[in-house]
């Protein structure tokens, strides 16, 4: 599995427990996540993506989305998308 830079998170809302993302490269439902950061490292698949509250199947670099997260993430996280293979 290798893991390359996607974004950064930009906002974190307690309810619902989500994370803005602020896109470097596409993202698609279904695609596994690695968030990390100093005190965040989870690793999740995105099942759900809205962007201006309208829900969406796919993102490009520059959109800011937000995501459901299984727990608190942090303004500047990094997110790297996993992929299978070398």
């Amino acid at each position: 599995m290798s893991e390359a830079e996607i974004g950064k998170v930009t906002d974190f809302f307690a309810k619902p427990v989500v994370a803005g993302i602020e896109l470097t490269d596409t993202l698609r439902i279904g695609d596994k996540l690695h968030i990390k950061g100093s005190s965040t490292d989870m690793e999740l698949a995105v099942k759900s993506m809205q962007i201006d509250r309208v829900s969406v199947t796919e993102a490009k670099p520059g959109d800011l989305v937000g995501i459901e997260v299984p727990d608190r993430v942090r303004r500047g996280d990094r997110v790297y998308k996993i992929t299978e293979g070398p």
